[in-house]
C-alpha cells in the first residue's frame, strides 16, 4: 500500500493492494486496530454527501486512507437517502480531478521544461497521450489512460487530445460546449483541450466508483457498522429548512456566506471543492437555473468546467442539499456573520427569513 493508492483507491492496483494484505471487511470493521480506516470512512461519505468532497482535513496515513475506501462503499450503500450512491460517487471523482489535473498540469510543466532544455522540434506529431511512467506518487495522464482502457482512444496532438468519438460521447458531460455539433470532428476523433480530457476521466472515474453500488452488505459486516451508519444519517439530515421557494429568487436575501463566495467567483478566483460546491448547492437549492446562476457569476456557466461540472449534477435535484451552518462555519466559509446568522442554523434558513421580511414590507 502507497501513496499513490490511498490517493486514487479506485485503481486496480489500489484494490489488488488491499487483496494482497489480506484484509476481509468483516475484520477490519471489527478490528480495533483498524477503527482509524472505519472513523475515515465514515468521515468520507459525511464530507461527501454535506461538501462534495472527500478530501480529508488533516494528515492521515496511506494504509487508513486506503482501507478506508471499501468502508465508505459499505456505509453509503446501509443508507436510506435519495441521491446517496450518486453524490457519492460524484465527489469521490471531483476530489480525484482535483489530485490528478494537479498531477497533469505539473507533468506538463515538466514536458516543455524538457523540452526546451533538450531542443526538441516543437511541431511533433501526434502520439500517444502523455508519459510511459507516474513520477514519484503522481500518475502521468498516460498512465490514467491506461487504467481506464483509453490509452487507444486518445492521441496527443501538441497541447491538444484528439478523442475517439464513441469514447467520447459515453464520457462527455451535459452541456452546450460538450455537443458533438460545436465540436472540431475529423477522423472519427474529437478534439478536447488537457482540461477537458480532465473532466473526461472524471466521469470515468464517477463510473467507476458508482459501478456495483448499492452493494448487497452481509449482516456479519452490517452489523457492526448500524452505529456508524445512523450517525452519518444524523449528520446528513440537517437542520430543519426550507426545501423549495415560492418567490422569485432574489440574491439580495442570500445570507453573508453566499454573497461572499458569489464575490469570489465574480472575481474569478477558484474556489476549492468545497466551497464550489457549497455556492453550487445553494443556488440551485434557491430555484436559479444554470442561465441565471451563470449571469449572477457574471461568467459563462460552461466558461469554468469545474462550476459548470457541479450545476449540471445539482440544478434540479432536490437531494444535493446545501451544507449547513455549522459546515460553513468549519469549512471557514462563515464570514461577514450578521444578527440573522446568530439565530438560524442552514443557509437556506436565512434565505427564507430574508425572503419573508421582504414580504411583509411589501404588504405593509
Amino acid at each position: 500500500m502507497d501513496a499513490r493508492h490511498a490517493r486514487y483507491p479506485f485503481l486496480d492496483a489500489a484494490r489488488e493492494a488491499v487483496e494482497q494484505a489480506g484484509v476481509s471487511l468483516a475484520d477490519l470493521i471489527a478490528a480495533d486496530r483498524d477503527r482509524p480506516a472505519v472513523e475515515r470512512g465514515r468521515e468520507r461519505v459525511e464530507r461527501a454527501l454535506v461538501a462534495g468532497t472527500v478530501e480529508p482535513d488533516r494528515r492521515i496515513d496511506p494504509r487508513t486512507e486506503l482501507l478506508s475506501y471499501p468502508v465508505a462503499r459499505v456505509i453509503v450503500s446501509l443508507l436510506d437517502a435519495p441521491g446517496a450512491v450518486e453524490k457519492y460517487a460524484a465527489a469521490e471523482a471531483a476530489t480525484a480531478s482535483e489530485r490528478f489535473t494537479e498531477e497533469f498540469r505539473r507533468e506538463g510543466d515538466a514536458d516543455r521544461q524538457a523540452t526546451l532544455g533538450a531542443g526538441a522540434d516543437a511541431g511533433a506529431g501526434a502520439g500517444r497521450a502523455g508519459g510511459d511512467a507516474p513520477s514519484g506518487d503522481g500518475f502521468t495522464v498516460e498512465a490514467f489512460l491506461r487504467e481506464f482502457g483509453l490509452d487507444d482512444a486518445v492521441l496527443a496532438r501538441d497541447d491538444e487530445y484528439r478523442v475517439a468519438v464513441a469514447e467520447y460521447l459515453r464520457l462527455a458531460p451535459d452541456g452546450e460546449a460538450w455537443r458533438l455539433a460545436v465540436r472540431e470532428l475529423s477522423d472519427g476523433r474529437v478534439t478536447v483541450t488537457r482540461g477537458e480530457l480532465s473532466e473526461l476521466l472524471r466521469s470515468a472515474v464517477e463510473r467507476r466508483v458508482a459501478d456495483g453500488l448499492p452493494l448487497s452488505v452481509p449482516p456479519a459486516v452490517a452489523d457492526p457498522l448500524e452505529p456508524t451508519v445512523e450517525a452519518v444519517a444524523s449528520r446528513i439530515a440537517g437542520a430543519d429548512y426550507p426545501r423549495s421557494f415560492d418567490a422569485e429568487a432574489d440574491p439580495a436575501a442570500f445570507p453573508p456566506c453566499v454573497r461572499a463566495l458569489l464575490e469570489r467567483v465574480r472575481e474569478e478566483e477558484s474556489l476549492p471543492p468545497r466551497s464550489r460546491f457549497s455556492l453550487a448547492a445553494f443556488l440551485a437549492a434557491a430555484g436559479l437555473d444554470e442561465e441565471r446562476i451563470a449571469s449572477l457569476c457574471g461568467r459563462d456557466a460552461d466558461g469554468d468546467g469545474r462550476f459548470a461540472y457541479a450545476l449540471d449534477r445539482l440544478v434540479g435535484d432536490g437531494s444535493y442539499p446545501p451544507p449547513s451552518c455549522e459546515t460553513m462555519q468549519a469549512y471557514g466559509d462563515c464570514v461577514n456573520r450578521d444578527d440573522l446568522c446568530a439565530r438560524i442554523d442552514h443557509p437556506l434558513e436565512y434565505y427564507a427569513a430574508r425572503l419573508d421580511e421582504e414580504s411583509e414590507r411589501a404588504a405593509d
